[in-house]
Order: C-alpha cells, then structure tokens, then sequence
C-alpha cells in the first residue's frame, strides 16, 4: 500500500523540540523570567534560577541562537584571536575564556597565529568581522599584537589578556611582576641571594613583566640579580639555559619564567650533578598539573586560568552593553611550594 500523504500525520514523526514557554510553564515562572536566567540576568533570585535551570535540564531545552540573532542582530559569536597556543598558559587561558563564554550563551570562534605578524593581525581580525563575531579577546600579550591593535580600527568591542593599561584596550591580567616577586621573594626567604633568571622571549610582554618582577625585587633587597638566560618559553631551551647556568658555581637557585623551561632545568642540573633542591632551588610560573609530579615537585606560581578567561568574558560583556570603557582588571597570582625549593646548602 502507497501512503497519500493526505492520510493523516505520519505517528513516527519527531516530537517537536522544547521551546522557551514549556520551560516557563515547568518551572511555574513567566516566560520573560525564563529569557532573564538565560542571558546571566543579576536580579534573578538563587530559588527562581535553581527552578528555571532544573526545568531546563529535565526538558532538554536549548536555545534557539538563530532566532534570538535575528532579533537581537548578534551572533552570538566571539572571536579569540591567539598566540603560543601550544604553550600551557595560553591555551588554559584559551579554555578558561570558552567555558565562561559557554556559560553566557555564545560560541566561540578561534584564530590562532604561528607567528605574531602585522599582516597576520590584519587578516585574522578581518575574518572576524566577515563571520561575524559580537566582541574579540586577545590572548597574544606580544609587542607586535599591541602595536598592531593600536593603529587598526575594530567595529566591535574587544578585550586584550595581559597588555596592561592602554588608553584604547580593555584589559584583563594578571600582574605578572607580583608574581615573579613572590617567586624571588621566596627563594630570599630561604637564604638565597644569587639567584639566576630563565626569561621568556622579551618581545612577550609577560617574559618582560616576569623579569622586571624578578629584577626589581632583588633590587629592593640590596641584592645584585643573577645572571639571566633568554628561552622561548620550551622544555628544550630551559634545558639548554641551565646547562650554561650550572657553571656559575655562585648561582645557588633559578627562577624559571614557566614550568617547562623550569622542566628543562631540573633535568640539566641532574645531568650536571646538581641535586634540587640541595645544590640548587628551582622554581618555575604557571602551575600546570604536571608540576606536582615533577622530580621534585615543583615550586611555582599559579595564575588562576578559570579565573582569568571568566574576567575576560565578563568585561566583554560589559563593553559590548554599554560601549567601550577601556576597563582594566587585575588577577592576584600565588606562590605554590612544593620541593623544589629550600635553603641553600
């Protein structure tokens, strides 16, 4: 028998989807409350948003950004433009930003550069606005990307992690210099008082933060810095370095401007038979997971990666509701200790 399609609704037929008033009408709220949960509103009571999200869960709601882009002329997109993504502190800032920005409704779309280039900027930032995207965040805190995003105009609110202050960028960091001065401040704590640096590239604005921190305590203190040793932020040239800083026998610890470069260096000075922390303290900056499990454990600086990307998104937000307010904010790091680190012997 051949079906008419006259016969009558087909009974196989998909349930329609959950829509925004099923939601209202589970959760015994209004559909305007609904929308108000949806979009992070602040004048929502914790009781009203547990129920307005369990109705949502036992539905299997989900939001319809199609629609809500015609009407609101948004994409419901940001963009993230990048750089050093294979590297730990930009990619869980990277992850600290997408969670967040889930969290507010929006997708995420990622540029990243190989090399931080002007005409790589331009072209990244040009296929943003092709896409298009609602806000940008940078997460190249690099003198060329500060060069660049001063002289290109950029329609739509964007958010730089790590530049500092700029009269023409939001802002979002963590202040780097405090972290590298709890790092040296530690390793004076515990008798210390010539204590090498393995910096990151010095076009990297946070390398730079990092050894002005590590510098300038030791300044504060009386005491002249150590050597320092330039890296590229790799296992491979924090290896290299502590290989050249094993032969100054003075040198009794090293601060690392990143826990892979500190990796590279415990195992330099295990080749050059040094022990850490015995002979030779070792600390490092980011707080990776790997860090724990280091030998030894290694002493370092965590600089609150979650933390970090939902600042982003929260002044993106902002900026993208109430105009550009060229709005700064400032992480606190902190000290971790573990064992590699202690008195010189």
């Amino acid at each position: 028998m051949i079906r008419s399609v006259t016969d009558g609704p087909n009974p196989k037929a998909a349930p329609r989807p959950p829509v925004m008033e099923d939601v209202a009408r589970l959760a015994g709220v209004s559909h305007q409350t609904v929308s108000r949960v949806l979009n992070a509103h602040p004048h929502v009571s914790d009781f009203t948003r547990a129920r307005v999200e369990r109705a949502i869960a036992e539905l299997g709601y989900r939001r319809n950004t199609a629609a809500r882009s015609l009407v609101t002329r948004r994409s419901q997109a940001i963009g993230v433009l990048g750089a050093g993504m294979g590297f730990y502190g930009p990619a869980n800032t990277l992850l600290g930003v997408q969670q967040a920005a889930r969290e507010h409704g929006y997708s995420v779309s990622m540029a990243s550069l190989s090399s931080v280039t002007p005409s790589g900027i331009r072209d990244a930032l040009e296929h943003f606005m092709v896409q298009p995207v609602d806000g940008i965040v940078v997460i190249a805190p690099h003198e060329t990307m500060l060069a660049a995003l001063r002289t290109i105009a950029v329609p739509v609110p964007l958010v730089s992690v790590g530049f500092g202050a700029d009269e023409r960028l939001g802002d979002v960091a963590v202040d780097q210099a405090a972290g590298a001065a709890l790092a040296v401040q530690h390793l004076l704590d515990l008798g210390h008082t010539s204590i090498a640096h393995i910096s990151g590239p010095p076009d990297w604005i946070d390398a730079a933060a990092r050894a002005e921190g590590w510098r300038r305590t030791l300044d504060s203190t009386g005491f002249m810095p150590g050597p320092l040793v330039q890296g590229d932020w790799s296992a491979g040239s924090g290896y290299r370095a502590a290989l050249e800083l094993a032969d100054w026998t003075q040198v009794t610890a090293v601060f690392a401007a990143n826990d892979q470069m500190a990796l590279g260096a415990l195992r330099a000075f295990n080749e050059a038979g040094l022990r850490v922390p015995e002979d030779i303290s070792v600390v490092g900056f980011d707080d990776q997971p790997e860090a724990a499990y280091f030998v030894p454990p290694l002493t370092t600086v965590n600089q609150g990666f979650e933390e970090l990307g939902a600042r982003c998104i929260s002044v993106l937000l902002a900026e993208m509701a109430h105009g550009t307010s060229r709005a700064a904010s400032v992480l606190n790091p902190e000290l971790v200790v573990r064992g590699s680190t202690a008195a010189p012997g």
